[in-house]
């Protein structure tokens, strides 16, 4: 892993990768750990700050020009934003299954599916964790993953 390239990135660059690699930590967690709780509502209160720094500083990032600027990327920080709103106001309602659909869509498209896209060749996130030295960083993310999901099987067979 190599931290360099994303050290001599923009500032914008700089700004979304600090905010997507909490946000998807933190997901994840949310996703797993029960729900309803005011564990679960404060934290999902700082993961929809996370992916709105995420999507807003998308578009001060140009490094695909493919429109003025912009690529089809930013239509997903649009939709992004669009499902914060959305999301929090299903959630005020009581719409639980509108909420989760807005925020598991989130994850997965916002998260998931733009995170593999930032390891494509020529990308910055390409060049951070494949080139360089050991990926411990990577490692140490799996492993985190890992002991997040070993404690969530751990409380479900307690609940049971």
């Amino acid at each position: 892993m190599n931290t360099q390239p994303l050290l001599d990135a923009s500032l914008a660059v700089q700004i979304h990768v600090a905010a997507v690699i909490p946000a998807a930590i933190l997901g994840a967690h949310i996703l797993i750990y029960p729900k309803g709780t005011r564990l679960h509502r404060s934290l999902g209160k700082v993961w929809m700050v996370l992916m709105a720094v995420t999507a807003i500083s998308s578009f001060f990032i140009h490094e695909i020009n493919l429109f003025y600027g912009f690529s089809p990327i930013h239509l997903l920080s649009i939709f992004v934003l669009v499902s914060i709103w959305r999301s929090i106001a299903a959630a005020r309602a009581h719409n639980i299954r509108a909420h989760k659909a807005g925020v598991i869509g989130m994850y997965v498209g916002g998260i998931g599916v733009a995170g593999l896209f930032t390891l494509v060749p020529g990308r910055i996130m390409n060049t951070v964790v494949f080139s360089g030295g050991p990926s411990w960083m990577l490692l140490v993310a799996c492993l985190a993953i890992a002991a997040l999901l070993a404690a969530q099987r751990h409380y479900v067979l307690r609940r049971v």
